[in-house]
């Protein structure tokens, strides 16, 4: 599984979480320059998170789109507390089952 994380500086907490849920790899854009929000999604993404406390407005509703438009789904979390991680698993473990349990979803998988 390939997921982007977009926001944030560091994201070891979290990429350490995909690993353990099975992703083989992980792109993250922190998001710092304008230059961002012009990036096209990579190919082969199965998953996005927007980490929202490091994502300015626009970059995320550039993002949001794109994703929807490839079907690909994506979450929009404010940093990693424990509810975060959860709304992560539940989104992977989804994706693996081609059904995404989670409320905030807006991938074409359900």
């Amino acid at each position: 599984m390939s997921v982007l994380v977009i926001g944030g500086d560091k994201i070891t907490r979290l990429q350490s979480l995909l690993e353990t849920l099975g992703a083989t790899k992980t792109h993250h854009w922190d998001s710092r320059r304008n230059s961002t929000s012009h990036k096209q999604l990579p190919h082969n993404t199965d998953m996005i998170i927007m980490l929202t406390d490091f994502l300015k407005h626009n970059s995320m509703d550039h993002f949001k789109r794109q994703a929807k438009k490839c079907d690909i789904p994506f979450i929009c979390v404010k940093g990693m507390s424990g509810c975060s991680e959860c709304q992560i698993t539940q989104m992977v473990e989804g994706i693996r089952q081609n059904k995404c349990m989670s409320p905030s979803c807006s991938g074409g998988c359900k």
